[in-house]
């Protein structure tokens, strides 16, 4: 009787102070857990740590700790270092696990906080106790989510042993999963444009009213807008905003976000989307761990969007699954399996599940989520919305303004500056980030940036015009440029320096040199960015442009005899550099995971090629051009390379963890309809084995 009547007590004490603090529920954890039973025992371990996550705030009622001392009101310090509380298996994951934790006398006196009492927890965790042994480490799989079976008597060596390798196993799985981390591409991308312009952005949070979007009917927020009017930048800003609001709330919710680049084929496919939200939810979320598969992941595109799309339906279906929101942008320039995407998107939202997607306003994109429930659609080009988006326009002008040290200290010539770019910018952010990084340049001194802004035509065709026709003034070097624009447009994903200049075609004097590759590329600066020694096209309104309206100058052949010269070039590289064992493993069998790539790595050149070379070849082949000469004939120079470098090929794409030759295949065969000449090379290696 003694023990149930404590446990009243605690029991009403609680609730007397959760309807003090205005709280409308409470739970306590005084309640029998059946150790006999393993999978009870699992269940309410992990359970437990989400319930005090979860929880408002967390009460510790420590039974044996008073503050009745009429001759010493501090003697309840010495009582409280010594409770029994702090001597339990589950402190660690009660310290750990809520935002708000405050400690009470058996009196019901508030004794103070996790923050105010901060030093005396301190030193008293921080001394070995000897009940934190195995439930030390039982308490960590709530924690980190792992679910694991419970062997008391095994130790804290055994049991650490076991979480360590369980995690190992966890992580180890999610890292291969991963092709791109979007939290580093929302960086790279926040850096190109020249950071946010952290007012300008909030200004158009306002107006998009996101508050509909949390509301449970609404499942989709659609932002729509034309080619760069700020739709991405919006996209970061939404993001900050949401991860602002999760360290606020303790994490009360989850979020996955993907950046879509036409630009760059590694991240631009169904599989890429689906491992980038895959990987962030995790991270957010790490019991979601458990739904990933246990098997290596295909790499055939096919079975992985089987796989991960079945994957990424179960966690966000998970019932545990905190309320989450996926930010996807640029669904325009997603190149494949658009459709899938879409419906996965409609399928899987939710009132705990929202989605928001960024796109140009095309038809069937439109479609497919009008066919939803729950969609919200924002037009960044309608009329309604033009005050808004000048506003916040110049409102980036004026931040970016501000920076310009050849403007500092003439703010007449600030002002006038501002106002013609203003009468400019016609509502697309782009062009204003183009001028002002033209004016940024450490060339430009104050008296250039006035021609500077009046040269400048409005939109941005006139601008990518001027940009090409700047080019030209590259007397010796222009024809160079044009090179490398053609190349860096028809490659599957960005170069790096020391492959593209060999695949440009440039003189052997200046792909010697990495850093002469670079200055032939900052020539081309207007078009292109490097970034860690990688090139990129600074947007895709600029590759839709050179693909387009200055297709006849850098294509003076076609498109198609671009990819044949980068077939040609990568040929030529491949036989010139591959040999037998080319990193010196000496083991046939070596262990991936154990290869470190030689400095100076041999394969630098013709990585690129190495992986994309049958592309080319595919488009190499157009209307116009139904042949390929001797490319394909016996003894021509890919039968050539099959018969004497095939091995060292295979080795070099294990050496690039990138051997799936069937998946270049499937993606190079959905582009061009019934032709596959790459089934006959296929079969034809088989005789080449075999002889």
């Amino acid at each position: 009787m003694e023990g149930r009547r404590r446990g009243y007590t605690k029991l009403r004490f609680c609730g007397d102070q959760a309807e003090r603090d205005g709280l409308k529920f409470f739970w306590q954890d005084t309640c029998c857990i059946d150790k006999s039973d393993g999978a009870e025992l699992q269940h309410a371990l992990n359970s437990m740590f989400h319930w005090y996550r979860s929880a408002a705030k967390c009460y510790v009622y420590l039974a044996d700790v008073s503050t009745y001392a009429p001759d010493n009101e501090s003697s309840w310090e010495s009582a409280f270092q010594a409770s029994k509380w702090f001597t339990r298996g589950w402190t660690l994951q009660e310290l750990i696990a809520p935002t708000i934790i405050e400690f009470f006398s058996i009196e019901g006196k508030r004794l103070g906080d996790k923050k105010s009492l901060e030093r005396q927890i301190h030193k008293i965790t921080g001394i070995p106790l000897g009940a934190l042994r195995e439930d030390k480490a039982y308490s960590l799989f709530g924690i980190f989510d792992v679910h694991m079976p419970l062997l008391y008597g095994e130790g804290e060596a055994g049991a650490f042993s076991r979480l360590r390798e369980k995690i190992d196993k966890y992580y180890h799985r999610l890292a291969d999963l991963r092709s791109v981390d979007p939290r580093l591409e929302k960086e790279r991308i926040e850096a190109a444009k020249g950071g946010l312009a952290v007012n300008a952005y909030r200004r158009a949070l306002e107006s998009l009213n996101l508050d509909r979007w949390h509301l449970p009917e609404n499942r989709m927020f659609w932002i729509q807008g034309g080619s760069g009017k700020g739709k991405t930048m919006l996209l970061c800003g939404i993001i900050n905003e949401l991860e602002r609001a999760m360290v606020a709330g303790g994490h009360c919710h989850n979020l996955a976000y993907y950046f879509c680049q036409a630009t760059d084929s590694r991240i631009n496919s169904a599989t890429a989307v689906l491992r980038g939200l895959i990987y962030l939810l995790v991270h957010r979320q790490p019991r979601l761990l458990l739904h990933l598969p246990k098997d290596t992941y295909p790499s055939d595109d096919v079975v992985a969007w089987i796989v991960l799309s079945k994957v990424l339906r179960e966690m966000l279906e998970d019932p545990n699954l905190k309320v989450t929101y996926v930010v996807i942008d640029a669904l325009d320039e997603y190149l494949t399996d658009l459709p899938k995407l879409l419906d996965l998107v409609i399928c899987t939202s939710s009132e705990r599940v929202k989605w928001l997607v960024a796109s140009q306003n095309k038809t069937t994109i439109r479609r497919k989520l009008q066919s939803g429930d729950g969609l919200i659609e924002f037009d960044l080009g309608l009329e309604m919305n033009v005050e808004q988006v000048s506003y916040d326009i110049d409102g980036y002008i004026d931040n970016k303004l501000s920076d310009l040290t050849s403007l500092w200290g003439d703010l007449p010539l600030k002002d006038h500056v501002r106002d013609i770019l203003r009468q400019k910018v016609d509502g697309t952010i782009l062009w204003a980030s183009l001028v002002l990084q033209q004016l940024s340049k450490d060339e430009v001194e104050s008296w250039h940036v006035l021609p500077i802004v009046k040269d400048v035509p409005r939109g941005l065709d006139g601008m990518y015009e001027r940009m090409l026709t700047e080019i030209d003034r590259y007397r010796w070097d222009a024809d160079l440029c044009r090179q490398i624009l053609s190349v860096a447009i028809v490659a599957y994903r960005p170069l790096h320096l020391a492959e593209i200049g060999a695949l440009s075609g440039l003189p052997e004097q200046i792909t010697k040199s990495t850093e002469n590759v670079r200055k032939i590329v900052a020539k081309c600066r207007s078009f292109l960015t490097v970034r860690d020694d990688r090139i990129y096209l600074v947007h895709q309104s600029a590759k839709d442009y050179l693909s387009d309206r200055a297709s006849t100058l850098l294509f003076p052949h076609g498109v198609a005899m671009a990819h044949r010269n980068i077939l040609d070039r990568s040929m030529k590289l491949l036989s010139k550099k591959l040999q037998y064992d080319i990193y010196g493993l000496y083991e046939p069998g070596f262990p991936i995971d154990q290869v470190h790539t030689p400095d100076p790595d041999p394969l630098a050149t013709v990585r690129y090629s190495c992986v994309y070379w049958v592309n080319h070849l595919f488009d190499s082949i157009s209307s116009t051009n139904t042949n390929l000469d001797t490319f394909l004939q016996n003894d021509g120079a890919v039968h050539t390379f099959l018969k004497t470098k095939y091995l060292y090929w295979l080795e070099t794409l294990s050496l690039l963890r990138a051997i799936s030759p069937d998946s270049q295949r499937n993606r190079a065969t959905s582009t061009k309809g019934s032709y596959q000449p790459l089934s006959e090379i296929y079969t034809g290696l088989l005789c080449l084995i075999d002889g």
